[in-house]
């Protein structure tokens, strides 16, 4: 008696793969602008300037947010003279949750 099994497999390893680090990427994007536009509106308010430097940087899986005004961490984390009052940090506790939602919800 012989037997004979043929095998074919079909993984879609590369296909697969790239479906999602696209969904990483775009929903990575998507929390960084939530994240982003919280970190604005809590941004401490006197003249403005802080609160319109506030820019953000997205590159595949990796994202920056940040203030060009050159006292921004002061505002954030205070200094001897002067209280903290964080934004940066509150906006991301408040978004973080977000990025597997998503992520999920690029997915096919």
């Amino acid at each position: 008696m012989e037997i004979k099994a043929h095998v074919q497999m079909n993984l879609k390893t590369v296909e697969v793969a790239r479906k999602v680090k696209a969904a990483a990427e775009g929903g990575l994007r998507a929390t960084v602008v939530d994240i982003a536009r919280d970190v604005i509106i809590g941004s401490p308010v006197l003249t403005g300037h802080n609160r319109r430097s506030i820019q953000y940087e997205v590159e595949g899986l990796s994202a920056d947010i940040f203030s060009t005004s050159g006292y921004g961490g002061f505002l954030e984390t205070g200094t001897f003279k002067m209280p903290a009052r964080p934004y940066f940090k509150p906006a991301l506790d408040k978004n973080i949750g977000k990025l597997p939602v998503n992520i999920k919800a690029r997915l096919p």
